[in-house]
């Protein structure tokens, strides 16, 4: 694979970001027509960036089959929110982002063609796109994602500056569109084409708690996830082996 690090402005960011890329090569790029490219975005945790994929896991050798673009975008300890005293991260993750790959990339624009995985906050942040945005994404997959931001947020989770930065008051987390229950209750109701969800998470990991009550609650609604569970803890060894797993199970054409 090709492997492309592309330095840019955001518009909606308004300062210069970055995302690493990789690319399938000659006999894997996938026969069709259009020439373009099925596309996975990988999103990483909280206190750490966008090379957290290439540097802890051995995904481009696990896609390199596969002929599946990878985008590795950086946002920082925003929890792809539009934050209260910050930037518009999740406006940007949602709308310029997509729009730029395709632009600077052979990307299909296509929903069938488009994924999203993430760890820990970017497992919020890939549930958090393909819930709130289920004509956009084929699938979207969460290893030990934090799904039940408002109780982590009115709990331990978060540092008091953290939670005036990104939320402004805790309080206003539950019931709004930033809460993975309240678009579980939307994303049910859907019905046009739903994303596949899968969801993993191992029981010796901390955010164990917030992912049974996350699945709990999409159970009670009649949302279907492909939900995994063994020992680990919240950690590269056990996301490396996952991830695995996550693009053999991807829909790709």
């Amino acid at each position: 694979m090709a492997w492309i690090t592309c330095d840019f402005y955001s518009e909606t960011l308004q300062l210069s970001t970055s995302m690493e890329v990789f690319l399938p090569q000659g006999s894997l790029m996938p026969l069709r027509s259009s020439s373009k490219l099925p596309v996975l975005y990988l999103l990483h945790g909280r206190g750490a960036d966008h090379t957290e994929w290439m540097r802890r896991s051995s995904i481009e050798r696990y896609a390199e089959s596969k002929g599946l673009a990878l985008v590795m975008p950086g946002f920082g300890r925003s929890y792809y929110m539009d934050m209260a005293n910050g930037l518009p991260y999740f406006t940007y993750l949602s709308e310029e982002l997509p729009k730029l790959v395709r632009t600077f990339f052979p990307v299909s624009g296509r929903r069938e063609d488009t994924f999203v995985a993430g760890i820990s906050m970017g497992g919020y942040g890939a549930f958090k796109l393909a819930l709130r945005y289920p004509e956009r994404y084929a699938a979207g997959a969460s290893l030990s994602g934090g799904l039940d931001l408002a109780s982590r947020a009115a709990g331990a989770g978060f540092q008091e500056s953290e939670i005036r930065t990104i939320f402004g008051r805790v309080e206003n987390v539950r019931g709004s569109r930033d809460d993975l229950l309240f678009l579980a209750a939307e994303f049910a109701a859907y019905t046009g084409n739903k994303p596949m969800l899968y969801q993993c998470c191992g029981t010796e990991d901390f955010l164990y708690k917030d992912n049974q009550t996350f699945r709990r609650y999409a159970d009670s609604l009649g949302i279907h996830i492909t939900y995994e569970e063994e020992p680990g803890g919240h950690e590269w060894g056990y996301w490396d082996n996952k991830i695995q797993r996550v693009l053999d199970w991807l829909p790709l054409p």
